[in-house]
């Protein structure tokens, strides 16, 4: 029986294990390196299997310096592993025409191993295989010497001399390898035509995250990327900058478009985070606090908080729980932590300006939710409907409302309507540059948010619609529109005799009420009041929101250089109004559940008394 790659890596892991003899090692890889260039069908399957395999270069042969300075047999952790199984599979799905591209966004915490991983594989690559081009990017001088001398050349130099292809050179920060024209080489962002004048096949970004400017670079390096090429950014987290734009328009399941697919690996991936108790004290003490989510600070109670939901969703250890509150302790700005060891994306992205909303009660939401949808995704799709004269679009057959599931849908469904419930409907329209209209709709009696419109249109129209379809979807709910920006939304509403719009009072110069309209109107006395009704919602009870993206605009929802809170400059606040808007919107519905039917009446022109053409809206 052949000895397979894997065979070879686990007989070196086991001599490891016994002796740590890195002697010993040495001897073990030069036999084997002897083994594989036999003339034999065994030894040619093998280096087959190899080429096809580069990474089995790294295990079998290669050694580096570990975090104590030690060296040692350069093994795969499981994070480092992980993604090059993630790697494999993009590569396969692309020969097999299920992908466009191989480009991949890498989030991570500090000192994973990824730049060391990916560069140990490049060098496989460049030692196997025939007209390789590898080509890697650092964000500064420093780091670009680090990564050539420490994580490249050091491992190249120690390979057994038998699988050291014939060298042109391996100095200048490059490797040439002649008789098989491959190669791969470093250079730093800050540089001036970085990879001009070069045909690469496989390029990766070192924490990208901090270069001068992403889209320079890969703009620059332009026809050099063949469409096949393997494009790896990675990094840590830099605050709201390009990396996270990008990230943004990113997807998580290997696009088959041109966009990037983003890969985020969580702290506790790697496996020697974790740490021992010092004393049965210790343990008795620390375990006590994350089950209760007390501290004897206010800081330690939030983090113990974090802990305790960490344990509670990912089943994380006593001992990795321990290592990151040591790690939590060290830091003087505590907030660093959530960039260098993210346990979500939203964490890792510090916004530039404080946050309005309690951080660590949005992300752990955020974190619960992704694992909730991953077993019971919502309904996504949007609302379809017929009219009564469709030349004139007189008004909408309320009987012919239906949902239609659709993947790029703009309604999302988390609990459908239960009969007899009241609903109240907030929305926000486009104004101020906002790009976006929303809709929540919230049950009034349990007060979840239950459903959510979030789109874009030219006109204020297709959005109306679905406002009403979603109202009347959800036993007539009372709906408010917000109207400073656009009232369009409100008297489209009206025209329609949509039956239950919110209603505001206008008061005359000395607080009088006398007249009614529809519609909420956002100003300098309401604004204040909705964000900190919000802002203790969300801290005392955060299961009422259902919506992702509603919760990650709260946290790029930031007091400005004026105190004022706002959304975060390039970010967005719509769907967060939208919330807000149908919490207040609630005051003017039911808060008991009415099992009564209300049937929507045919004709409401005729009930409501009023005549076609009517602006109601501004006088009602």
């Amino acid at each position: 029986m052949r000895l397979t790659a894997q065979d070879i890596i686990n007989k070196r892991r086991e001599l490891w294990d016994q002796r740590h003899d890195l002697g010993l090692d040495t001897d073990y890889r030069q036999k084997v390196a002897e083994y594989m260039l036999q003339d034999t069908a065994e030894a040619k399957a093998l280096r087959l299997e190899v080429r096809e395999n580069p990474e089995y270069i790294i295990e079998m042969f290669m050694v580096i310096v570990d975090k104590e300075q030690q060296t040692v047999p350069f093994f795969l952790n499981a994070v480092q592993q992980e993604f090059i199984q993630t790697l494999h599979q993009a590569i396969g799905d692309y020969q097999a025409g299920k992908r466009l591209h191989l480009k991949f966004l890498v989030l991570k915490g500090r000192q994973q191993g990824f730049t060391t991983a990916i560069t140990g594989y490049q060098l496989a690559c460049a030692i196997t295989q025939q007209n390789f081009s590898g080509y890697t990017v650092a964000d500064n001088a420093d780091n670009t010497n680090a990564i050539f001398e420490k994580k490249a050349k050091f491992p190249y130099s120690n390979l057994p001399e038998a699988v050291k292809p014939t060298e042109k050179y391996n100095n200048r920060k490059e490797f040439l390898f002649a008789v098989i024209n491959s190669n791969w080489a470093i250079n730093t962002a800050g540089n001036k035509d970085v990879g001009r004048s070069m045909t690469l096949n496989f390029f990766h970004g070192s924490e990208a995250a901090f270069w001068p400017s992403i889209s320079n670079i890969i703009t620059g390096l332009g026809e050099a990327l063949t469409k096949s090429s393997i494009q790896i950014l990675e990094s840590t987290a830099n605050g709201y900058n390009e990396y996270k734009d990008m990230w943004d328009a990113a997807g998580d399941n290997g696009p088959g478009d041109n966009t990037w697919q983003r890969l985020f690996y969580q702290w506790w991936r790697t496996p020697e985070y974790t740490q021992d108790y010092e004393s049965d004290k210790a343990k008795e003490t620390f375990e006590h606090k994350v089950a209760a989510g007390d501290g004897d600070t206010e800081a330690e109670q939030r983090v113990m908080k974090k802990l305790h939901g960490l344990q509670k969703t990912y089943k994380l250890t006593w001992g990795q729980l321990y290592w990151y509150y040591n790690k939590w302790k060290g830091y003087i700005d505590k907030e660093k932590i959530l960039q260098e060891y993210p346990c979500e994306p939203e964490e890792a992205f510090l916004a530039s300006g404080r946050c309005v909303f309690n951080k660590e009660i949005l992300v752990g939401r955020i974190a619960h939710l992704r694992t909730l949808y991953k077993r019971k995704p919502p309904k996504v799709g949007h609302f379809t409907f017929q009219w009564h004269d469709p030349d004139t679009r007189d008004y909408i057959l309320d009987s012919s409302i239906k949902f239609a599931e659709a993947q790029d849908g703009i309604v999302t469904i988390y609990e459908e309507p239960q009969f007899g419930y009241p609903y109240a409907i907030g929305g926000d329209t486009k104004g101020e540059g906002k790009d976006f209209y929303a809709g929540t709709v919230i049950n009034n009696v349990t007060g979840m948010r239950v459903a959510i419109v979030h789109a874009q249109f030219t006109n204020s129209k297709p959005f109306t619609w679905q406002m009403y379809c979603l109202g009347m979807y959800y036993n007539q709910a009372t709906i408010a529109i917000e109207m400073n920006f656009n009232t369009g939304p409100i008297e489209e509403l009206d025209r329609l005799h949509y039956p239950k719009q919110y209603v505001r009072q206008i008061r005359d110069k000395i607080g009088n009420p006398y007249d009614k309209r529809f519609g909420w109107k956002t100003d300098g006395n309401t604004r204040p009041l909705i964000i900190d009704r919000e802002v203790a919602l969300i801290e005392e009870h955060i299961e009422l929101f259902t919506h992702i993206g509603m919760l990650q605009e709260c946290l790029t929802f930031v007091y400005d250089e004026n105190n004022r809170p706002d959304a975060e400059e390039g970010k967005h606040d719509d769907m967060l109004f939208s919330d807000m808007i149908a919490e207040e919107a609630r005051n003017q519905q039911s808060r008991e559940v009415d099992a009564t039917p209300q049937p929507r009446k045919k004709k409401l022109i005729e009930k409501l008394g009023l005549n076609k053409g009517t602006e109601s809206w501004r006088t009602m």
